[in-house]
């Protein structure tokens, strides 16, 4: 029973990022197939595939279409309900699906301004009071679920939730932007992830810089984990 799994670069696609962590973090078998963004022939490699212009895209078993990370994430959940994609209690499990929903349909100064890039880091990025107002609610979010369970997770173990907002934290270590001491523990918990550190390890071997991601600004190494964070 393996799926098939379409993705951009690994370095830049945030939604790709999201519609592969879930795999990854329960060990659900996928096999990934590369497709370029900004390449001529990437809209119609999506459409072979059996997408429409946007990535990520999974093939299901018996041949479904899954064309967008939340509906590979709510197909996952509901299709692997003993892995622990969500949380069982039902108020717990509802405010997960919560935060997924925000994350899908949300946050668009921040991810307008700060796209992902797991090549490097900026330095001197000075975020506009849009961007302020997305990442406090996100350290509001953030901070309320982990005093819920406890951490070191969004819901105690690695699930659909941390996927989502995966990309957000290596926005935060990538771009220097400040947040609460519980956000950045949670961030460096993300980049301490294995599989966080083999999707990088990845883009880093596969992927050539795109231009469109340069900030202009003087850039720094990206941050490594810490060995003895997560």
């Amino acid at each position: 029973m393996t799926y098939r799994l379409l993705i951009g670069q690994r370095s830049y696609s945030s939604w790709s990022l999201r519609g592969w962590l879930p795999f990854a973090l329960h060990d659900i078998p996928v096999e990934v197939e590369d497709a370029l963004i900004y390449d001529p022939g990437f809209v119609a490699h999506v459409a072979r595939f059996g997408g429409n212009r946007t990535v990520p895209v999974a093939r299901t078993p018996d041949g479904g279409i899954l064309s967008d990370s939340l509906s590979i994430g709510w197909h996952l959940a509901e299709t692997f309900p003993d892995r622990g994609l969500l949380p069982e209690r039902g108020v717990d499990r509802a405010s997960a699906q919560s935060l997924i929903a925000e994350m899908h349909s949300g946050f668009s100064a921040l991810r307008g301004a700060c796209p992902m890039n797991l090549r490097t880091a900026w330095e001197g990025v000075v975020p506009s009071d849009d961007v302020r107002k997305d990442l406090d609610r996100i350290d509001a979010l953030w901070s309320a679920a982990l005093a819920r369970s406890g951490g070191p997770f969004l819901f105690g173990a690695p699930g659909l939730t941390d996927a989502f907002y995966a990309p957000v934290a290596i926005r935060i270590a990538g771009y220097g932007l400040a947040m609460s001491d519980v956000s950045q523990t949670y961030v460096r918990t993300i980049l301490s992830l294995p599989q966080i550190c083999e999707w990088r390890d990845a883009g880093l071997a596969r992927d050539a810089e795109i231009a469109v991601y340069d900030m202009g600004l003087p850039r720094r190494p990206f941050p490594k984990p810490d060995p003895d964070d997560g």
